[in-house]
């Protein structure tokens, strides 16, 4: 059951960015597996600077969002609005500490990713492959 206000505008946008998160994760994926050194590179980038660690936050806030809307929506609803809340609790406690924080935790949870990016896209792959076919089937 949706609790939000019915708006057309507002679900079709929200609709729209839990597909793009689904195409972002389709398409790292694949340049974990066809381009690794890039994907490394893509994600040694997290947290490496506040402006890094905002946008991150940013962006991980509106999809947040976006799932928390949408959800209700698609496929398996309660567990993609969870999904959603999850993002949103998480980025508002990272926005509340401090970024360097984040940053240390960065470090040691993405390097092992970096070595072997390829691990990456195994999980990535079927998580936005899942995320698209909630959303679209």
């Amino acid at each position: 059951m949706n609790v939000l206000p019915t708006n057309d505008l507002l679900d079709m946008l929200a609709a729209a960015i839990v597909v793009l998160a689904a195409a972002y994760l389709v398409g790292l994926a694949l340049v974990s597996f066809f381009a690794p050194v890039q994907a490394a590179r893509f994600l040694n980038a997290f947290a490496a600077s506040l402006r890094a660690h905002l946008l991150e936050m940013s962006l991980r806030l509106l999809a947040g969002l976006a799932f928390i809307r949408f959800g209700p929506q698609m496929v398996f609803p309660g567990g993609f609005v969870m999904f959603g809340w999850l993002l949103v609790v998480t980025s508002v406690v990272l926005l509340l500490l401090p970024w360097r924080w984040h940053q240390r935790f960065a470090r040691r949870s993405v390097a092992p990713m970096t070595r072997r990016p390829w691990v990456f896209g195994l999980v990535a792959l079927p998580l936005g492959a899942a995320i698209l076919y909630a959303a679209l089937g």
